[in-house]
């Protein structure tokens, strides 16, 4: 009986540890972190700058205890390989600067990316997520593109901050005509800057960001700020892709001017990121 038993047990372990190696592939092919397969463009000798929340705790806004948060790996990691390859001189930014909060949960088995793993041998970009420049001490104007990262630490200071609002509205009217994008909660960070009249800058654009129903599903509702909320409220034409569960979907949307490029979440960093550099390339 004992043998019995003991043989049932091992099969059923051989049975877990089957779908934990398979279960990347599984959630892959279901949708999360698609692989870009499209053009690729050069940006030698341009400048860009990839911002992120220095918020590091998922609670009630008001609360200091909760679980770690802060910048979605792949949301960062994503855009700084892709402007590293296309040749571009990269900064990266956040807002209180200094070391960057990363979610825990995106760099663990099985969400991790190939270029997140490049990211934890990379000693360069790692200095530079340590030791992150603080917004107000950034000219926006120096850069031909301006990305921002979201994860759920974004919720609590992209929106929020007057600073940051106000930097991209320089990078728009800057003499380089920034290329603005972001993905995921990261696009927050532009529904308060104004144009010279004093307007919301992105009402009447296109763009996307985290969807409502993907926050219900994943349960997350106790962050100060929703993206499909928030860019509605701006007067953005808001728009997504939806499906079972949001979590699997991606969308990317270039607004009429080409100045804006927006993802719709975890998924959409490679291809927003190549979209920013076809506009430079156009140019």
């Amino acid at each position: 009986m004992k043998k019995k038993l003991l043989k049932i047990a091992a099969g059923l372990g051989a049975v877990v540890l089957l779908i934990a190696i398979a279960l990347p592939t599984i959630l892959h092919k279901a949708g999360l972190h698609p692989v870009y397969t499209g053009p690729t463009y050069s940006a030698k000798g341009k400048r860009a700058l990839i911002i992120t929340t220095s918020h590091s705790i998922l609670s009630e806004p008001g609360q200091t205890e909760g679980p770690a948060t802060g910048v979605f790996g792949s949301e960062l990691t994503h855009p700084y390989y892709t402007f590293l390859d296309a040749g571009m001189e990269i900064d990266v930014a956040s807002i209180k600067g200094g070391e960057i909060p990363i979610d825990p949960q995106s760099f663990s088995h099985p969400v991790i990316t190939v270029e997140d793993k490049q990211f934890q041998k990379d000693t360069i970009f790692q200095a530079k997520v340590k030791n992150s420049l603080a917004i107000q001490d950034v000219n926006f104007e120096d850069y031909d593109l301006i990305f921002l990262s979201g994860g759920w630490g974004a919720a609590y200071d992209m929106a929020q901050s007057s600073v940051l609002a106000t930097k991209i509205t320089q990078a728009y009217y800057s003499e380089k005509k920034a290329v603005i994008g972001g993905v995921c909660h990261g696009v927050l960070g532009l529904v308060n800057a104004k144009d010279k009249d004093g307007n919301l800058l992105i009402a009447g654009r296109k763009m996307t960001g985290v969807t409502d129903k993907q926050l219900k599903e994943l349960g997350i509702e106790v962050t100060p700020k929703h993206p499909e909320t928030e860019l509605r409220k701006a007067g953005a034409l808001y728009e997504a892709s939806t499906g079972f569960r949001d979590i699997f979907q991606t969308h990317v949307v270039i607004d009429a001017e080409k100045r804006f490029v927006t993802g719709q979440n975890q998924n959409s960093g490679l291809e927003t990121s190549h979209k920013m550099l076809s506009l430079i390339a156009d140019k």
